[in-house]
């Protein structure tokens, strides 16, 4: 190919995208041309505002399940899930915060599990010092599919209703909680 079948292939080309873009899909007189209906407006001050962040501790990230009598031998595991990300978003009325926590993750299925569903337990807690302002130990179902790959999950809590704190006076925790440990017999 020499220069100028280059630059008239280039030129060609240019030209059917510009043509392509001044075409419309949309038929005149339909309600693509109607005015968009105003959308709510975020205040500067709300993004200004303070929102927790949400903390993962350590010893919380990690949920295993194991088949029955296999505890803690990794042939028996079952399945093993991970929080990966933690997130929040806060809205405020009449002196109450409420925080819509969030959690993303992943399931994968081990020597033992098999397709179905499992249950993980999440709580969600905030504390100011000493002070429990709200705790929640949601049962969180996902379907986990075969053996060939992680199941990705979310989980939100978007309930979380606290008096509206002073900035940096609460810490909101999110994790997996399973309870004290059993009883050795």
């Amino acid at each position: 190919m020499n220069q100028k079948q280059f630059i008239a292939g280039f030129a060609f080309a240019g030209f059917i995208l510009v043509a392509a873009g001044c075409q419309s899909s949309v038929a005149p007189g339909s309600n693509a041309d109607a005015p968009k209906p105003p959308q709510e407006k975020i205040l500067e001050s709300e993004l200004r505002a303070y929102c927790p962040g949400v903390i993962l501790r350590d010893g919380t990230a990690y949920y295993r399940t194991y088949a029955k009598g296999g505890q803690d031998d990794p042939t028996k595991l079952a399945y093993q899930a991970a929080i990966t990300d933690v997130t929040r978003s806060c809205t405020r009325s009449n002196g109450m915060m409420t925080i819509n926590v969030a959690a993303a993750g992943k399931i994968v299925t081990g020597p033992a599990g098999a397709p179905g569903t499992i249950t993980m337990p999440i709580r969600v807690a905030v504390v100011r010092g000493d002070e429990v302002l709200y705790s929640k130990l949601h049962q969180h179902q996902v379907t986990v599919g075969d053996k060939s790959g992680a199941t990705q999950f979310v989980f939100n809590d978007p309930n979380v209703v606290i008096p509206e704190p002073q900035p940096g006076s609460v810490q909101v925790f999110a994790g997996y909680d399973e309870g004290p440990p059993a009883k050795k017999k």
